[in-house]
């Protein structure tokens, strides 16, 4: 199965455009999963005649496709609580202003779908944001009425972001990550049934948020598998320090005390080859997408190198039986 392999974009923000279409073909890439706070600008696509044959173009020039935007940051302001993080992701003007972040983020959420719809590609990855976040732990008692109340807000706030999405024929994946309504098993199936399995809500699957976290990551394709609408790959190394929590302990990124960290493919503990085999098992025939973070390595390196292990893993599944010749005939 010829997956196209992308490169998530947003870890590339500094470059422009052309840089980083030139740097990707270079690498080996052969499309990027461009990001809306870096390399897609959701306005000038809906506003400005010329932005988006402008994209097309730049990707075509250096044989790139672009089949996936992803809006973390604008998905991210829309079902959060406030605090002062949140001002990094909305235009400068709106800083410390909850509800008219979240009204822009919901506004712009919208016109994300539409912007996708008039670029041509079918799926937005993205957060949605978690106000019960900070509640996960049950200290002080967090009761079942609460944890409702945060889904039925997540379905309040998007439900109508979806209704567009569905007049767009767009579908919204979810990235399962701490810090979202959806971080692990368990609450990612809370939430589609919230929504009633509503076509417009799937995943963006990154295995790296569930290994750390002790989720089985090739179960979770099995157990999710109709609703898997884009791949992130995505590796993390699990560390041996006895000291060191899950947690993160305020340790940057990238500490070595830390109980695990973010690194390039192949160069960690997830289990790529069972997830593949589950890809295959599912019939998912969309983009691999390396979201290449590691801040032990040279970023250049790392994407490359990552880049070719996952050409190495891009394998079919078998049309026949290892033992079939097996007979007498």
């Amino acid at each position: 199965m010829a997956r196209l392999i992308t490169l998530a974009s947003g870890q590339f923000g500094d470059l422009s455009l052309e840089e980083l279409c030139k740097l990707a073909a270079e690498m080996g890439y052969e499309g990027l999963e461009l990001a809306t706070h870096a390399h897609f600008d959701v306005q000038k696509a809906l506003n400005d005649a010329n932005y988006i044959p402008y994209v097309k173009d730049m990707l075509a020039k250096h044989g790139l496709r672009c089949v996936a935007i992803s809006a973390h940051l604008t998905g991210q302001c829309v079902g959060d609580l406030w605090d002062e993080r949140l001002d990094n992701f909305a235009p400068a003007q709106l800083a410390g202003k909850p509800e008219a972040i979240r009204s822009w983020a919901i506004a712009e959420m919208k016109d994300t779908a539409r912007a996708a719809k008039a670029f041509g590609v079918s799926v937005v990855n993205g957060f949605t944001g978690s106000p019960i976040w900070a509640r996960w732990y049950s200290y002080p008692q967090t009761s079942e009425e609460m944890i409702e109340q945060g889904f039925q807000l997540i379905y309040d706030l998007w439900s109508p972001i979806f209704d567009v999405f569905d007049e767009c024929g767009i579908r919204f994946a979810l990235e399962v990550h701490p810090s979202e309504i959806a971080f692990d098993y368990y609450s990612a199936k809370r939430l589609l049934e919230k929504f009633q399995y509503r076509n417009a809500l799937g995943f963006n699957y990154d295995p790296s948020h569930l290994v750390w976290q002790g989720v089985n990551e090739v179960a979770f394709v099995r157990e999710f598998a109709e609703h898997i609408y884009h791949v992130h790959m995505k590796d993390v190394k699990l560390l041996n320090n006895e000291l060191a929590g899950i947690l993160g302990s305020f340790l940057p990124f990238g500490d070595g005390r830390r109980k695990w960290n973010f690194v390039s493919l192949g160069h960690g503990n997830t289990d790529f080859d069972g997830i593949i085999r589950e890809l295959n098992a599912a019939g998912y025939a969309g983009p691999l997408s390396v979201e290449w973070e590691d801040s032990g390595m040279d970023r250049v390196f790392g994407a490359k190198e990552s880049c070719e292990y996952v050409k190495k893993l891009n394998f079919s599944a078998s049309k026949i039986a290892f033992d079939s010749a097996l007979t007498n005939k």
